[in-house]
C-alpha cells in the first residue's frame, strides 16, 4: 500500500437495485461488491473496482481491459476465494 494512503475498504451486499456487480467511491477509498458473485466474476469485479479507486481518471474501457487481464492471470495461477 502506498505510504500515507488508507486501505481500500471492501463492502459486500445486494447491488441489484444499482444494476451493478460492483461500485467504487474513489474519494472514500471504498468499494462494494455484490455478495452473490462467485468465481472468476467475483475476482474480476473486485479487481475492477480497486482499479477505479487507484486510477479515478482512467476511462471505463481501460479499467475493464486491465481488470480482465489481471483476473485471468490470477485465475490461471489458481487463486480462488474460499469461505473459511
Amino acid at each position: 500500500m502506498a505510504k500515507g494512503k488508507k486501505p481500500i475498504k471492501v463492502l459486500e451486499g445486494h447491488l441489484g437495485h444499482y444494476k451493478a456487480s460492483g461500485l467504487a467511491w474513489t474519494d472514500k477509498r471504498t468499494i462494494a461488491i455484490d455478495k452473490r458473485l462467485k468465481g472468476m466474476d467475483r475476482m474480476e469485479t473486485i479487481i475492477h473496482e480497486v482499479i477505479h479507486v487507484q486510477n479515478p481518471k482512467w476511462p471505463e474501457i481501460m479499467v475493464e481491459s486491465k481488470a480482465a487481464e489481471i483476473a485471468k492471470i490470477l485465475w490461471d495461477l489458481g487463486y480462488r476465494h474460499c469461505d473459511l
